[in-house]
């Protein structure tokens, strides 16, 4: 019996959309944009982990926008993290509203 192939998400269509709005001039390279979508991968793996880590010290059996929150503190250096805690917490409002 076959092993079942894991499923690697693809963020490409995301990271040229971003790319689009930063610099609508620039174009990227097959293997940057390769390049671009394992380090996505790689920092959501770590993200996941983290928030998995927290919910069990908690024992929390689910993982909630605390978790990823507190683990994107952990995980991403200074300024990054919050970046990326405003636009969190704005993308949750947003989804919660509708």
């Amino acid at each position: 019996r076959k092993k079942a192939k894991k499923s690697v998400e693809t963020y490409k269509i995301y990271i040229f959309k971003v790319l689009k709005q930063v610099h609508p001039d620039i174009g990227i390279s097959s293997k940057a944009m390769s390049i671009m979508n394992s380090f996505i991968n790689d920092i959501f793996e770590k993200l996941a982990q983290e928030a998995a880590r927290l919910a069990r010290y908690n024992k929390k059996p689910t993982i909630t926008s605390r978790e990823i929150q507190t683990s994107v503190r952990l995980v991403l250096p200074g300024e990054l993290a919050k970046h990326a805690v405003s636009e969190g917490t704005k993308a949750v409002t947003k989804f919660t509203s509708n």
